[in-house]
């Protein structure tokens, strides 16, 4: 990790894509970096924090409360004059959108990147928005990687770009870019600016000062798009063949194999920086060739305002894509389905016969075990959507899920969670529907969601006396992201303050207010049967450390972790533990046919032991 901070020119390495990016800010002079995290944006800001932590980048960072105030921090820093960048995944930008399309009209100084990762797929998100509209949508030019080493290049310029129009510059990548490794090459680290502030009244955007910022913008998007003509991440690659290729991110990698498996001599206009759309460019590669495909993942944006320009154009060159359903506007692309889509363009024959392929895949499919996403061995939240079962035995309830590894409350054996929309939706939604329903109404949340989104949700709660159990699952991290600091802990050696759940929800006016340790199973339990009985908005915090945290912290102390047991003398194959509780660890042995303990995967946590109606498990102390 040290080497992207050297300053080696021309050295050669392997990078994965959001390493890249990070090298390119630091290549950049880049000051001040932000971020809430989220996949597949993630290593971006966890870069930055091992910089500073472990090797003392002198410039700043900071995990924010969610993408809105991080943006808001980035163009802060920018406003101060020095370099700036935010990252965030696709899903954060809907949250940051609000200041995002405020800064096109302010205007930027240092100038200031905005890294927006989408999840073709959804991979690891509720939803495979396409953030290239943000670009159009919001007036800011936009630059789109194909490797790591585009990911370098790209994010240095981008704030070059940035600086030349004064305005924010997306830098949108994909999962398959964020998360792939590459080979890159140095460039020359800059000098980091020095800060000032010049005080410019043109920047509050009341009525009469955004009239004029937005003609304003649209001048500097004239500007953008003559530097989008120009842009070295903008290439025509013209060979002699009737069939062109206009692509761009990660479809020109897909595109660029299936052309050397079909053995085509095609075309190509790999577009980089698609936005400002390179309008000339594009036009002048049409008109040189008899028909286009438009390789692209999700919708076909790109095949829109293609189209668009060749009608501006009066070019009659045919243009195919996803329109014509060559290519599917769901999910990540891959080479095969860019081959078929060439092929029958083309009338070149697959070297795969993909009917006989796809047979034996159906037969293969069969065989394979079905592996789910699982709660972790030691989990505390498996102990907390357990103490609810218990708690509701016998009642109708609502339960709203939220965005963390808690959403796999939703998996058997709990079946918890009747929503998951958004980060925070848990308490906002619940707002209304305990307002219209008498059964009980259960909002579950955990801690870094609930800074992030779940306080004004709260705020809206007590302001209308909503009859709702919020339950705040405090593992003391983000733990699905990678277990970065929430606002509720310290990363250790950074400049933060641990913000405590139940002093801010006192503050936000509740009154029935209860803390336990989910761990403490029947304490949690009758908790839980009290909280809910409450009038009014009542909060649990149900705060236990992340089990692979805590692992990690034995380790380090050489702390054993002692598993638990079953006693075969006790154990009657009452499946209470199996079919209620479901720690990964537990093994159906049907030869006995009793419970067993898988001790490599127990995490030691002892939770078990109280679920057990025979007392078969049981936990030996550490030696």
């Amino acid at each position: 990790m040290k080497q992207i901070l050297e300053d080696q020119i021309g050295r050669q390495t392997l990078l994965m894509g959001n390493v890249a990016i990070v090298r390119g800010a630091i290549e950049a002079g880049v000051s001040f970096a932000s971020t809430y995290p989220g996949t597949p944006a993630s290593e971006i800001g966890d870069t930055f924090a091992t910089l500073i932590s472990r090797f003392r980048w002198p410039g700043y960072f900071e995990y924010s409360t969610n993408e809105a105030v991080a943006l808001e921090a980035a163009a802060g820093a920018s406003f101060a004059g020095v370099r700036a960048i935010c990252s965030m995944k696709h899903v954060g930008a809907n949250v940051a959108a609000d200041p995002l399309f405020s800064l096109a009209y302010t205007g930027i100084d240092g100038g200031l990147v905005v890294v927006t990762a989408d999840d073709p797929s959804c991979w690891s998100s509720q939803n495979e928005q396409d953030n290239r509209h943000y670009a159009v949508h919001a007036g800011l030019p936009m630059l789109e990687p194909s490797s790591s080493q585009d990911a370098l290049e790209m994010t240095r310029t981008a704030f070059e770009i940035s600086e030349k129009i004064r305005e924010p510059v997306l830098l949108r990548t994909t999962t398959r870019i964020a998360h792939t490794y590459g080979n890159v090459v140095f460039g020359p680290i800059q000098d980091r600016k020095t800060p000032y502030f010049e005080r410019r009244i043109s920047r509050v955007m009341v009525p009469s000062n955004a009239r004029p910022a937005h003609l304003k913008l649209l001048e500097n998007l004239e500007l953008a798009q003559k530097l989008s003509e120009n842009s070295e991440f903008n290439q025509s690659l013209m060979k002699d063949s009737e069939l062109g290729v206009i692509t761009s991110g990660i479809s020109y990698s897909y595109t660029l194999d299936a052309l050397r498996w079909l053995d085509i001599n095609a075309s190509i206009l790999k577009l980089g920086m698609p936005y400002p759309f390179p309008k000339k460019m594009i036009s002048e590669f049409i008109e040189n060739v008899d028909k286009v495909l438009v390789v692209e993942e999700l919708d076909p944006w790109l095949e829109t305002h293609v189209r668009a320009i060749a009608q501006v154009n009066s070019l009659n060159t045919p243009i195919f894509g996803k329109e014509q359903e060559l290519l599917p506007q769901a999910f990540e692309l891959s080479t095969k389905q860019i081959a078929l889509a060439l092929a029958k363009i083309s009338g070149k024959t697959l070297p795969i016969d993909y009917t006989a392929a796809n047979e034996k895949f159906e037969i293969a499919k069969e065989l394979l075990v079905s592996r789910p996403p699982q709660l972790c061995a030691g989990c505390p939240h498996r102990a907390s959507f357990y103490a609810i079962k218990q708690a509701t035995k016998g009642q109708e309830i609502i339960v709203g899920n939220d965005i963390g590894c808690y959403a796999l409350g939703i998996a058997p054996p709990f079946h918890l969670g009747d929503w998951l929309v958004c980060m925070g939706a848990s308490v906002g939604i619940a707002c209304g529907t305990a307002q219209v329903i008498n059964d009980p109404v259960i909002a579950v949340i955990g801690d870094s969601t609930f800074f992030h989104a779940g306080v004004p949700a709260l705020i809206n709660a007590v302001k209308n006396n909503a009859n709702l159990t919020l339950i705040v699952l405090d593992n003391l991290t983000t733990a699905m992201t990678g277990h970065q600091p929430s606002p509720g802990s310290k990363l250790g050696d950074m400049r933060e303050t641990a913000i405590k759940i139940d002093e801010l929800v006192r503050g936000c006016g509740v009154k029935n207010i209860y803390k336990t340790d989910p761990y403490k199973l029947e304490e949690t339990i009758q908790i839980f049967e009290d909280a809910i009985k409450q009038d009014g908005p009542t909060v649990v915090i149900a705060r236990h450390v992340c089990a692979l945290v805590l692992d990690r912290i034995k380790r380090k102390k050489g702390i054993k972790i002692t598993p638990s047991r079953v006693d075969p003398e006790k154990c009657e194959g009452c499946r209470t533990c199996i079919d209620e509780f479901s720690c990964v660890a537990f093994v159906w042995d049907t030869t006995t046919p009793q419970m067993k303990i898988e001790e490599v995967l127990c995490d030691g946590c002892g939770v078990c032991v109280n679920v057990c109606p025979c007392g078969a498990i049981y936990k030996e102390e550490a030696k």
